[in-house]
This record gives structure tokens, sequence and C-alpha cells, in this order.
């Protein structure tokens, strides 16, 4: 039987500028197994997860579970009431991204974080800083579509026994076509397709501050258009370090045409103003296992050029 990231392999869909938009990331240890909707089917509280969600929308953060790589039995009182939970909380965009993290045993505690706030980048003194190494996130949850356990879990394992990360498994990171997919912080670029040979590199760069554009879904911290632009200057100048550029401006072009018109700046001052269109994937293919058959858009940059000056046409 054929599986979604099969097709999209056989179709040569293209991954960039297909990451999960989240400016922050809020990941909550959860022990045990996880349901297509984790933070409402696991052994979370049903109510925690619920309002964690409800108070999300909208904010530019994204909540997701994470969990040790390895089993996940289902004692009990497995992840209960009084378990001790890794919590990280991680800003992505380009000017100032931080991760912070803490331990608690009240997930309850988080429904009182400020998260438009988090959104825009505060984070009201959350946690301490992380200073490990970089921080991998494979997502392996089964239950939402069964590409993510069948590559995501092996991937996992392999990283965490290499060492040199700190690896956790997550519980939905978008796009499980493109499975194995992995998300690293604390630059919020995520990845498709992903090999442990691919996934190593990746991470060397990371350690560098650096960013590497094979296989590249994108930054987290922007838009789909923003991402697609992002990663065409990176190619068109070979820059990779992750800091270098931020996405100043989207703006949507009228119709008929459509599309819309991103400007990309450089810390140096240079700047670029790409044109992105949206297209249908053809020919339909499934974007989930056992979904119906869809066409997902697809971004393309259809013209990319130096702007004389970058602040020209920006209020």
């Amino acid at each position: 039987m054929s599986t979604c990231t099969r097709s999209s392999a056989d179709l040569q869909e293209p991954v960039t500028a297909t990451a999960a938009p989240a400016r922050t990331w809020l990941l909550i240890e959860q022990a045990g197994p996880w349901g297509a909707k984790a933070l409402t089917s696991s052994h979370l509280d049903q109510a925690v997860g619920r309002e964690l969600d409800r108070l999300s929308k909208g904010t530019g953060v994204r909540v997701g579970l994470i969990r040790r790589p390895g089993r996940h039995a289902d004692p009990p009182h497995a992840g209960g009431a009084h378990t001790r939970r890794h919590v990280i909380l991680a800003h992505t965009a380009p000017h100032d991204p931080w991760v912070r993290t803490t331990d608690l045993t009240t997930p309850a505690d988080l429904t009182e974080l400020d998260f438009a706030a988090l959104g825009a980048g505060a984070h009201g003194g959350f946690g301490g800083p992380h200073e490990g190494p970089p921080l991998t996130l494979v997502c392996t949850n089964g239950k939402r579509d069964r590409c993510c356990a069948l590559h995501g879990r092996p991937l996992a394992a392999e990283l965490a026994a290499s060492g040199g990360s700190e690896v956790w498994e997550t519980s939905h990171l978008g796009g499980h076509r493109f499975s194995p997919t992995v998300l690293v912080l604390p630059y919020g670029y995520l990845y498709g397709r992903v090999n442990a040979h691919h996934a190593k590199a990746v991470l060397e760069a990371t350690r560098a501050g650096r960013v590497v554009i094979d296989n590249c879904r994108g930054r987290s911290a922007w838009e789909r258009p923003g991402q697609a632009a992002e990663l065409a200057v990176r190619a068109l100048t070979g820059e990779d370090l992750a800091a270098a550029l931020t996405v100043r401006h989207t703006e949507p072009l009228p119709a008929p045409a459509g599309g819309w018109t991103v400007q990309v700046a450089h810390t140096d001052g240079r700047a670029w103003q790409a044109t992105v269109e949206a297209t249908a994937a053809q020919p339909p293919r499934p974007e989930s296992c056992g979904a119906a058959l869809g066409s997902p858009s697809v971004m393309n940059v259809t013209a990319i050029e130096p702007v004389t000056d970058p602040f020209q046409g920006l209020s």
C-alpha cells in the first residue's frame, strides 16, 4: 500500500515553504501515548489541553507535546497529575531568538502565561535560558499519521544515540507527507525527508549559527510566502548565517494576478524583493495517509531582484 510520503516523493513535491508558521513554540513533556490531537488525547489533562489550544490561537504561539525517544508504555498513571515535566519555550524571530526551559508538575500553570506577549517575543522571565546543544524535535505521532511513526521514530532514536544534540519526539510539525520532519531550535528551521546523515549536517550547522537549505521547509517565524522568499535569497546569495536575513514586509498582490511581494533584508543593508505565487500541486495526492486526494499549494518564487532603497514603500 502506498503511503503519503511515498506519493509525495514519487511526485517530487518540493518541501520548500511548507513549515508550520509559529513565531514561538511552547513544548510540554508528556509521556505515554498520544492521540491524533495530542493536546486533548494523551495523559495530559484534557481541560488543560483545550485551554492551551484556545489561548494560543491567533497569537503566533504553537503548542505541542514532547517526549524522550524510545518505548512509550501506557501504565495507568503515566504522565499523571504529579509527574515532573520538562517545558521548552522558544522564540524564532531572527533579531532575537531565544530558548527558555523549566520543569514543572502542574501543566495548568502554563495557562497563566501571556500568549500574546510570548508570540511577540517577550518571555516574561519564564524558566531559564537553555545553554546546552541545539534542540532537535522529530515528529513521531503515528496516531496523527503513520508515516511519522514509521520514519520519525527510528530517526529520533538514532540521533539520540549519536549525541551532540538534545533530541525529543514531538506530536505534530505539519507536513506528514514529508516525514521524517524535524524542527531545530533555537532558529526554528524545519526540514523534511530527513535522514540521519542530513540531520547531523543540519545540527552541525546549527551549532555554528548557520542554516542548511537542502530539504529546508522554511523558518517558522514567517508565513509561507516569507519562507519561500527567504530561502530563495539564500539560494541566490549563498548566505547561510541564520541571523543574517529577515522578512521585513509581505504584501498581497491585487487580483487577478494574486500572490505576494516579499521584501527580505540582510543585516549588511542589502535587500531583495521577491514575487511569490501559489499554485495547486498536480496531480492530486494524499496529504496524509488515508486522507482523500488533495492539491496542496506550492509556493513559487517567480522573480527576485535587489532593492535600491530597502525602505521604499514601507510604513
